[in-house]
């Protein structure tokens, strides 16, 4: 199995085998579920296939199968699957094992820490672009990503799972680092997933970009917006 395979399959394991726990039954809502992840992947592969065409970023073909969606490697598509699917496991773990939450103070202070910051770093870029503007680029990563954060949150701006989320995606962050900086090449010779520093602001948190916080947070912030849809028309 690839290096990139091996990511997937590790951090997909312990959710799928917690996913029959029974104060949980994760498995009972994969109705609701995978017609989430299959809309918001849809949307991602594009986005993604984009990219990869233009060069923002790319895979180191050592590291892969081989096996290719159009530009896209299986492992990345896969991505697209295990990463929403851990998510709403670990958003239903926290809605199950704390039902007498309240996490409407920090789901408004994230919701405004991340409109407000998202807005800002896409206004920056757009209006001033960095290094590669000489050359007729701009950080499309750092706009890209930035700008979607912004629009979702305006979208859900008064959901009320939007507390929920906040928690759940603050408390992914721990797998989030970990994988990240496995992909980015915290422990290969060079990374899995490789990003062009003229499309990014160059930020780095260890070896993960900056954006990929605002990325993860575009992929998560619409799958629970649809799951909840879902989920709520048949209680």
């Amino acid at each position: 199995m690839s290096a990139y395979g091996w990511v997937i399959l590790c951090s997909f394991i312990g959710p799928f085998l917690l996913s029959f726990d029974k104060k949980v039954a994760f498995y009972r809502i994969w109705r609701f579920l995978f017609p989430s992840i299959l809309i918001v992947g849809l949307g991602f592969l594009i986005w993604d296939e984009f990219f990869t065409q233009l060069g923002v970023w790319g895979f180191s073909p050592d590291y892969l199968a081989g096996i290719y969606l159009g530009h896209l490697p299986i492992e990345e598509v896969l991505f697209f699957l295990v990463i929403p699917y851990n998510f709403i496991f670990i958003y239903l773990v926290f809605q199950a094992y704390f039902p007498k939450r309240n996490t409407i103070i920090i789901g408004n202070v994230f919701k405004w820490l991340v409109g407000l910051s998202s807005f800002l770093f896409a206004l920056i870029y757009l209006v001033k672009p960095g290094i590669g503007a000489t050359l007729g680029f701009f950080q499309y990563y750092t706009i890209s990503a930035t700008f979607i954060a912004f629009l979702f949150t305006l979208l859900t701006f008064n959901k009320s799972w939007y507390g929920d989320f906040a928690i759940s995606f603050l408390v992914c962050l721990v797998p989030f680092f970990i994988v990240n900086s496995i992909l980015t090449g915290s422990i290969t010779k060079y990374p899995i997933v490789w990003y062009d520093e003229i499309h990014i602001i160059g930020w780095r948190m260890g070896t993960i970009p900056f954006e990929d916080l605002f990325y993860n947070y575009d992929l998560l912030l619409p799958l629970t917006w649809l799951f909840e849809n879902f989920r709520r028309k048949h209680m």
